[in-house]
């Protein structure tokens, strides 16, 4: 079999879609050493981080010549049994496809995105999907999102998990703190958030939420701390966080590595997850795998995710994201039975898993293509 996957995220700090598609990538290499793989790169430096027998391809950064023509041109001259991609496949595609819709939520909450992207998706996603062998998507509740919003049947969607990198894992608080005194300067206590910053993170009521836990318990001594790419209307968190009576204590990190977040989650006395909408939410696991105790949002995918492994709460409540972080601050029993039944949750979670199923739905795509192209070659010309 030969395998082609579009991979142009990796390098482009693209979060989520970056993340799975690298730690897809790199478990197809030890899972499957038979298959030939073709991975699409957007970026000579992602190059290494591809399995080094893959085959590797440059195509443009530009989503309008990446996918308006160059792939579609790659994918002639390759010749795969399919094509694995995030949201939209090229314009021109006579490659079976495979595509992962890791969530609708432009189509459920438009106004989390800018109008023309919110427009783009809308148009590309819909034509990608009606058009696709398969469809992957994380959890159950993107997969009923998806069937409700696209009318497929049941049987082209395939819920098939993300996993968590071993790259997260509990590590001493005290080596994390002063790994990030020293290359961040950031104080040893702190209250951390992972995710872009747009307006779907719902920073900014995270930071009312903080300036009300502290004004009540004026004792507590941390910080806040927001991990995350810079996306479309951050610049309404950071003005958030300037005018707020607790700005000195609202520390903004940008996008870091894996190698680096691992210290973040390590140093953090807590992981808190306000998003509004959620097709998985990877970094409540990753906060988890870390042992970290854990308050998300109780929407969409969330609590799928976290099962009872974490508190929840009603993300546009401030009362009752106050309580939460008040709960695992301040009662340590409580915090201890969350970090160990976050680890517990974590373990269920691997991209050797995810990396295995997917494999299977693409033998099972690549075997229906080459039996029909058998049976279209068999019929007598009239």
């Amino acid at each position: 079999m030969r395998f082609s996957v579009d991979a142009h995220a990796i390098g482009q700090h693209l979060t989520g879609n970056e993340t799975y598609i690298r730690n897809l990538l790199t478990a197809f290499g030890s899972l499957d050493r038979e298959s030939e793989f073709i991975a699409y790169l957007a970026r000579e430096s992602a190059f290494p981080v591809v399995p080094r027998r893959f085959e590797k391809r440059l195509v443009p950064e530009s989503p309008w010549l990446r996918l308006g023509f160059e792939l579609s041109r790659q994918l002639v001259r390759d010749r795969p049994s399919l094509v694995h991609v995030q949201y939209t496949a090229p314009v021109f595609c006579r490659t079976p496809i495979v595509v992962s819709v890791h969530d609708i939520s432009f189509l459920d909450y438009p106004e989390y995105f800018s109008p023309f992207r919110s427009r783009q998706l809308r148009l590309t996603v819909r034509h990608t999907v009606q058009k696709a062998a398969r469809v992957l998507t994380p959890s159950e509740f993107s997969k009923e999102c998806i069937l409700r919003a696209y009318g497929l049947s049941d049987d082209k969607v395939d819920v098939i998990p993300n996993g968590v990198s071993p790259v997260f894992r509990p590590l001493p608080r005290e080596l994390c703190a002063r790994r990030l005194s020293k290359h961040y300067s950031l104080p040893p206590r702190f209250i951390l958030s992972v995710g872009d910053l747009q307006p779907r993170k719902n920073h900014i009521l995270l930071i009312r939420a903080f300036e009300d836990l502290i004004r009540t318990y004026p004792e507590l001594p941390q910080h806040l701390v927001l991990v995350g790419k810079h996306a479309w209307r951050s610049n309404t968190v950071v003005a958030a966080a300037k005018v707020s009576p607790l700005s000195s204590r609202i520390h903004f990190m940008d996008f870091v590595s894996d190698e680096d977040l691992v210290h973040f989650y390590g140093a953090s006395d807590m992981f808190i997850y306000p998003s509004l909408y959620e097709g998985f939410g990877l970094p409540i696991l990753e906060a988890m795998a870390c042992g970290r105790a854990v308050a998300c949002s109780n929407t969409t995918a969330m609590p799928e995710v976290a099962d009872s492994c974490a508190l929840l709460f009603n993300p546009r409540s401030t009362t009752e994201m106050v309580r939460a972080m008040r709960d695992l601050l301040l009662d340590a029993e409580l915090r201890s039975r969350m970090e160990r039944l976050g680890i517990q949750r974590a373990s269920y979670y691997s991209w050797e898993d995810t990396a295995r199923r997917t494999l299977e739905v693409y033998y099972e795509v690549a075997g229906a293509a080459q039996t029909a192209v058998k049976v279209a070659s068999s019929v007598p010309a009239i």
